[in-house]
């Protein structure tokens, strides 16, 4: 699958912990990146000071879906599931 132009939903939805240039403290799950152009593609797509997590995402029909809003829903619920915060909470045996 291509990335699908008009979307950066990757670029949106999902927390990023490693530097992005601009946000060195990477950003916020629902934070749209810094580097995200009003076309919602990447301002360094072709740098090499874009993150490696970033140029390592592969779009991928089960998380990218049909639409931008698809992804958004699927990366946001990905987000909810792999939190450090809830982790605990999910793999916690029941007493």
């Amino acid at each position: 699958m291509l990335c699908r132009s008009g979307c950066g939903a990757c670029c949106t939805a999902p927390s990023i912990t490693s530097p992005i240039p601009g946000m060195p403290n990477g950003k916020a799950a629902g934070t749209p990146c810094i580097q995200l152009l009003s076309d919602y593609s990447c301002a360094i797509f072709n740098d090499p000071a874009r993150p490696k997590v970033c140029s390592d995402f592969t779009p991928e029909k089960y998380v990218c879906g049909e639409s931008r809003e698809e992804a958004i829903t699927i990366l946001n619920n990905l987000e909810d599931f792999t939190c450090t915060s809830n982790i605990s909470a999910k793999t916690r045996k029941p007493s």
